[in-house]
C-alpha cells in the first residue's frame, strides 16, 4: 500500500517537513482553524495528523499521534504506514509541498553563487520546485536529515 497524502496540523511542522523530505504529498495546515482543517482532509481525501484528539475524532482515518517528540512521531507515522519512505527523494519541496523537478541548467548570478562547485558545473544535479523556485540539491544538509532519519528508524533522537 503506497503511503496517503497528507494533512499535517500546525502542531506537527517539523513532521510535515520530514515527509516532504522523502517525497510524501504533505499540507501543512498552520494557520487553520479545526473546521477548515477537517473540511481539506475530507475534501482532499488526505490523512490528518495531528495531536489534537477531538480533531482527530472529527476525521475518520485520521492519526493521532501522542507524542511531541519528532522522533516518536515519525515512528508513529511509520508503524501506521509501512509504505512511507524512508530515504531522501527528491521530490517534494519542503518548503510549499510543489513538485521538484530537475533544472534546465544552474541559474545566473546571485542565485547561483551559494550553490557548490559540483552543482555549479554540472556533476551534481539541481532541483528547482514548480511551485515557489527554491532550489535543492544533494550535500551536507541532505546527509544530516539521512542520518536523523536513521536514528529514528532505529529507535533513537537525532
Amino acid at each position: 500500500m503506497a503511503a496517503p497524502a497528507w494533512l499535517v496540523d500546525e502542531m506537527l511542522g517539523r513532521l510535515a517537513r520530514y515527509l516532504r523530505f522523502v517525497g510524501c504529498d504533505t499540507v501543512y495546515g498552520q494557520g487553520e482553524d479545526d473546521d477548515a482543517l477537517a473540511r481539506a482532509a475530507l475534501d482532499g481525501h488526505r490523512v490528518l495528523v495531528t495531536r489534537d484528539r477531538a480533531l482527530a475524532a472529527r476525521v475518520p482515518g485520521s492519526l493521532l499521534l501522542e507524542s511531541a517528540e519528532i522522533g516518536a512521531q515519525w515512528r508513529a507515522v511509520r508503524a501506521a504506514w509501512p509504505s512511507v519512505p524512508t530515504e531522501v527523494a527528491f521530490l517534494r519541496c519542503s518548503v510549499c509541498n510543489g513538485i521538484l523537478a530537475l533544472a534546465p541548467e544552474v541559474p545566473p548570478g546571485a542565485e547561483a553563487a551559494g550553490l557548490p562547485e559540483r552543482v555549479r558545473s554540472g556533476e551534481a544535479p539541481l532541483y528547482r520546485c514548480e511551485g515557489c523556485g527554491k532550489l535543492y540539491w544533494d550535500g551536507s544538509h541532505t546527509a544530516r536529515i539521512r542520518a536523523t532519519i536513521a536514528a529514528w528508524e532505529s529507535g533513537g533522537q537525532a
